[in-house]
């Protein structure tokens, strides 16, 4: 029987964030705000014992998952199937601006018929892909205990959709944006040779951030 339970983790608030700028795969730092929700995120979590943590390969994930494995011997790895959704030119652009072209609204409202073309980003079918590859690469390592991952908020809403029996298709109008630092547990479990099965326990829980 192996089982493992999954806290996800969006990274801290960023300037670009706040300046409301689209991330991607570009990269801005965390702000005052983003560090001390991060470190608020290890005090909720302090008395989980991770086997592991991933985060992605952008640094304001690594910087996050740093903060909350802070005084821990947690070992943390750096998995580029966990970065955010690649949106190619459109990266450090206002989204206000953004919001104006017809592409960018197709992104947010029909995710099925986003071809990306303009942007020269990645596609949804090519981040359910990806994300979900790595989170059977990472189970594949361990046969139980807690593991800790640190992304993004379009990566994040697409595995949690689809664990929740979404598609990629469909999955932001069964969704929710996910909240930086938020905390969603998802618990995995598989018996012998049998399809394991995903049950997720919470989602965007920021509870511990008004503590």
């Amino acid at each position: 029987m192996k089982t493992l339970t999954f806290y996800l983790v969006r990274h801290g608030r960023t300037e670009w964030n706040e300046q409301d700028l689209l991330q991607g795969g570009g990269n801005s730092p965390l702000t005052k705000q983003g560090i001390e929700s991060a470190k608020l995120t290890g005090k909720a979590l302090a008395k989980i014992p991770f086997v592991a943590a991933y985060s992605s390969m952008l640094q304001r994930a690594i910087e996050t998952a740093e903060y909350i494995l802070e005084n821990t011997n947690t070992p943390l790895f750096c998995h580029s199937g966990l970065n955010e959704l690649f949106f190619g030119s459109w990266e450090g652009r206002s989204v206000e601006e953004l919001s104006l072209l017809p592409e960018f609204r197709q992104m947010r409202k029909k995710p099925g018929e986003y071809l990306a073309q303009s942007n020269q980003g990645e596609t949804y079918d090519k981040l359910a892909k990806r994300v979900l590859t790595t989170l059977h690469d990472i189970i594949s390592k361990y046969s139980s205990g807690n593991i800790l991952i640190v992304s993004h908020g379009h990566t994040l809403r697409m595995l949690l959709a689809l664990l929740s029996g979404g598609t990629w298709q469909t999955h932001r109008k069964d969704s929710k944006s996910v909240l930086n630092t938020s905390i969603s547990i998802v618990r995995y479990e598989q018996k012998g040779n049998e399809n394991g099965q995903f049950f997720v326990e919470s989602v965007n829980d920021v509870s511990h951030l008004t503590e």
